[in-house]
């Protein structure tokens, strides 16, 4: 038997040793874990970032409200107790409280969210309210939640 056209012979063709190339491509499956990792903690934590006075909000029609610089939130509970930003205030010890929050902006230019548990008695709301105006405060903006579609 002859052997004829290369067949046989101790020399396999076609497998030669890969050559170690450097990687053309970022593997970016690191990146996708990394930032899947950030996505679950900043969902976890945006609700912890608002106010932390927890009340009911009243449910409206009304729009956001844009403002140039950050507001100082006046809470009042279901019974009726006054909080500037988180901390409870009494209601004779308001107006120093609003004017501390708010630092060097003037009583006129500062914006005052007033936020009030939809169960609170109208009474200390509007008592605040009227407080926080006869101070000289002339921005006050009443926070509600946006009401769901009109039924029907």
């Amino acid at each position: 038997m002859a052997m004829g056209g290369g067949a046989g012979g101790g020399h396999v063709r076609g497998r030669r040793r890969a050559r170690k190339r450097p990687l053309s491509e970022i593997n970016v499956t690191p990146l996708v874990d990394v930032m899947l990792v950030l996505l679950i903690i900043f969902m976890i934590s945006a609700p912890l970032l608002t106010v932390g006075v927890p009340v009911e909000l009243p449910k409206t029609e009304a729009s956001a409200v844009e403002t140039d610089q950050p507001p100082v939130t006046v809470s009042v509970d279901q019974e009726g107790a006054i909080f500037v930003q988180r901390d409870e205030t009494a209601y004779d010890a308001l107006l120093e409280r609003v004017a501390d929050a708010a630092g060097e902006t003037e009583r006129e230019d500062l914006s005052v969210f007033v936020r009030a548990d939809g169960r609170a008695p109208y009474q200390a709301v509007a008592r605040v309210m009227a407080r926080l105006s006869a101070g000289g405060f002339t921005k006050l903006n009443l926070i509600t939640d946006t009401a769901p579609e009109a039924e029907g």
